[in-house]
């Protein structure tokens, strides 16, 4: 019987341990992504409400696609209860529309490698706060450690210099960071709608609430896309699709395990982004910096989820 039990267990485990790592990858790949997608769309540097277009594009197609899809599965098409609009509403101008306001500005303004170090920041906070709305979420010294290690990889990346990529910029390493606070909120809004919402229905309404929000904010603000090339379209459809996938996904791991368990797998992000960034970027992860802080990153991950049987999958 404990035989049986421990094999559930693991089984689980392994089951969250691979959407975990699904989810941080795709959004991983977002970072050069949107960095390529500047390019393909002629976005310049200075055209904020650019940017916000493009990424109110990417949500709204993403949050229809969810919607569609779901409604297929279903047989039927979808709408979230009465009562969980109001949520699933805050949810999408939170963790879609600010968020991504941060995101695509700050990301701009910074580094890919950067930018999704940077990332991390997210799941400290999403951590720390669930230790003051769970009972069962509490901090501990091991997950407070884990936390201290994962900042120190922050305030290492933001070390100063007058290379390219050094220093601290409120508009760029800010924003970047804001970015990541707003998504840690997110989180625990999305837990408390998801307890009595279908994920994919919550996930997707919530995109295309966001992904509005943006559109509606870039076109009063003068934002214009150039005419886009194959190329362009297939980039945009991909990361739609990417932030369908990775959000369903982030949902229903959120909606059935404890907020810390799952956001910390958050710590991936910055490493997928990374490495994706140095290859499609052609920028450098092998300063020392950007190997301490990353370091720093994995270290931190590794120590929160550490049980006495080893690393908690």
């Amino acid at each position: 019987m404990n035989n049986e039990r421990s094999k559930e267990i693991f089984t689980k485990n392994i089951n969250i341990f691979t959407l975990a790592v699904i989810a941080t990858m795709l959004w991983g790949s977002a970072y050069p992504s949107v960095k390529i997608g500047y390019e393909l769309f002629n976005i310049a540097s200075v055209d904020t409400y650019g940017k916000i277009l493009l990424a109110g594009y990417r949500f709204l197609i993403a949050g229809v696609l969810t919607i569609l899809i779901t409604s297929v599965i279903r047989r039927k098409f979808v709408y979230p209860a009465k009562k969980n609009i109001v949520g699933i509403g805050l949810l999408g101008l939170i963790q879609t529309s600010l968020q991504y306001i941060f995101f695509y500005i700050g990301l701009s303004n910074t580094t890919g490698v950067k930018g999704a170090i940077l990332n991390s920041t997210g799941t400290f906070i999403v951590v720390i706060l669930a230790h003051f709305i769970y009972k069962n979420d509490k901090l501990n010294v091991q997950k407070t450690i884990g936390c201290l290690v994962g900042f120190i990889g922050v305030f290492i990346i933001n070390i100063g210099g007058n290379t390219s990529g050094s220093g601290f910029s409120f508009t760029g390493e800010g924003f970047m960071m804001l970015a990541a606070a707003t998504f840690a909120i997110g989180s625990i809004i999305s837990k408390a709608v998801a307890k009595n919402e279908d994920s994919m229905v919550m996930t997707g309404y919530q995109l295309s609430i966001g992904g509005t929000v943006l559109v509606v904010i870039g076109f009063i603000g003068g934002g214009n896309l150039a005419t886009p090339s194959p190329s362009a379209i297939i980039l945009l459809l991909y990361m739609a699709v990417l932030s369908s996938v990775a959000f369903t996904i982030w949902a229903v791991l959120l909606k059935y395990n404890r907020v810390g368990k799952i956001t910390i797998y958050n710590f991936l992000v910055p490493v997928f982004g990374t490495i994706l960034s140095a290859l499609y970027l052609q920028e450098s992860i092998y300063s020392l910096k950007n190997i301490i802080a990353l370091i720093c990153v994995c270290l931190g991950i590794y120590i929160v989820n550490r049980s006495k049987k080893g690393l908690a999958l």
